[in-house]
């Protein structure tokens, strides 16, 4: 399970992060290296999900889930926008959801 979280956090970082080189570069006219970097770290974003265990459907629901924290979290961290308590509550929602969909025992 913590590989599989790993993967996730790592995954949310390369998709969040390319997105945000990407962004720099076309919406506040940085260098078009940062698009360039930006493109390379989303290939490796396509590609870290499929190290996941579980079938392409399940890993794609759950990460959904990670996308929306990691944001969240992004935002906070990085662009200095603080969490209200709606965000934080969907936040949490989000991870129970994720908690659910990928390593809730199955029979």
């Amino acid at each position: 399970m913590l590989k599989s979280v790993f993967l996730f956090i790592l995954a949310g970082l390369c998709e969040i992060g390319g997105g945000y080189l990407v962004w720099l570069w076309l919406r506040e006219g940085r260098s078009h290296w940062f698009g360039l970097f930006g493109a390379v770290i989303l290939m490796l974003y396509g590609i870290i999900p499929t190290l996941q265990p579980a079938h392409f459907g399940r890993v794609y629901a759950a990460y959904g889930g990670i996308f929306v924290v990691m944001s969240i979290l992004w935002g906070w961290r990085i662009d200095s926008i603080d969490p209200d308590r709606y965000d934080i509550m969907g936040g949490i929602i989000c991870l129970i959801g994720i908690f659910v969909i990928m390593y809730w025992p199955r029979s």
